[in-house]
C-alpha cells in the first residue's frame, strides 16, 4: 500500500496545533483541495475524543471531486490521531497524525496510506495517484499550519 508523509514544525504551542486539528469543520476553509468536511459524530472517550467525518476532495485537474467518511481516534495523552476510511472512493484510505513539542513551536506529522485501484491502471497513473495524494497531504499540513498560527496570533 502506497504511503505519503509530511513533517512540519508550527510556530504555535501544541495546544492550539492539537485543538485546530480537531476542529477539522474550522480547518476546512484553511485547505485548499478540500471542498468541506463535515462532523457526522463526536464522542468524548478515556482516551481523548473519537469522530466521524465526511470529506469532499477536489481534484480540479480531472474535473472530479473525492467522497470518504473516516473515523478518527484521538489520543490526547499521546498527542495522536489514527484514521482510516469506513466509506468512499479509496479502496483503502488511513494513517496517523503525530504531534509532539519542539522548540517554541509544534512538530506535526502526517502519514497517509492509501489503495485507490483503477482497472488496468498503469505506472504512470500510480504514480500521478501518489503525486495528488502527496499533495493533498501537503495541503492538509499547510492549512494546520496557518489554522493554528492564526489562533495563536503569528503570521503564518
Amino acid at each position: 500500500m502506497p504511503e505519503v508523509r509530511n513533517r512540519t514544525v508550527i510556530a504555535a504551542p501544541l495546544a492550539t496545533v492539537w485543538q485546530c486539528a480537531q476542529d477539522v469543520e474550522g480547518l476546512a476553509p484553511f485547505i485548499s483541495d478540500v471542498e468541506s468536511i463535515t462532523v457526522a459524530e463526536r464522542v468524548e472517550t478515556a482516551e481523548g475524543l473519537e469522530t466521524v467525518t465526511s470529506w469532499v476532495g477536489l481534484l480540479p485537474e480531472f474535473r472530479r471531486k473525492l467522497h470518504w467518511t473516516e473515523k478518527d481516534w484521538w489520543n490526547t495523552a499521546a498527542r495522536t490521531c489514527r484514521f482510516e476510511q469506513l466509506k468512499g472512493d479509496f479502496d483503502a484510505y488511513g494513517g496517523d497524525w503525530l504531534f509532539s513539542a519542539e522548540g517554541a513551536g509544534t512538530a506535526v506529522e502526517l502519514i497517509v496510506r492509501y489503495e485507490y485501484d483503477v482497472p488496468l491502471i498503469g505506472p504512470l497513473l500510480r504514480k500521478l495517484v501518489l503525486k495528488k495524494v502527496q499533495q493533498s497531504v501537503d495541503r492538509i499540513q499547510e492549512g494546520l499550519q496557518r489554522r493554528a498560527s492564526e489562533a495563536a496570533g503569528q503570521p503564518s
